[in-house]
């Protein structure tokens, strides 16, 4: 998955407008335009396409985990210039505020079963023997159970 593709479902999942997802980046100290967002998430192949940069996502996830849950006390964290699936999924969970039973309900929601040994492993360093890589499936799987969750079918 795209940092594109996860935007747009982040934006549908929460029915984010676009000065809303503006207010999001701002509340991770940042300054985007409604102009830049509107790029963002326009479809891959369109004229007007803009790829959003590892470091304007993790800003964005930043600013959502702000957002959802507070600032928190201090200096607030530096955005990741490089992302992977596992960072990912863990600033969404912490967004979300989500325990490890949570997440595995979310899942379940789609058929898919995971075990919390496996989900900590996606939490767990790259030099830990127990790390596991999360996949585009189970990365796309937890954003379609947290769709369902949070924008039921009407």
């Amino acid at each position: 998955m795209t940092n594109n593709d996860i935007l747009r479902r982040l934006r549908y999942t929460f029915n984010l407008t676009d000065t809303a997802m503006v207010d999001i980046f701002a509340a991770a100290e940042a300054i985007v335009t409604t102009e830049q967002v509107i790029a963002w998430l326009i479809k891959e192949g369109e004229q007007e396409f803009v790829k959003i940069s590892d470091t304007e996502f993790a800003t964005f996830l930043n600013g959502f985990i702000n957002t959802k849950r507070g600032k928190r006390d201090g200096e607030q964290p530096i955005p990741e210039s490089k992302l992977n699936n596992n960072i990912i999924f863990m600033k969404l969970r912490i967004a979300l505020n989500m325990k490890a039973e949570d997440v595995i309900a979310t899942l379940a929601l789609v058929d898919f079963d995971l075990s919390k040994h496996e989900l900590s492993a996606f939490s767990r360093k790259v030099e830990n023997k127990h790390y596991r890589v999360c996949n585009d499936q189970i990365l796309r799987l937890f954003l379609t159970g947290v769709q369902q969750q949070y924008r039921p079918a009407e």
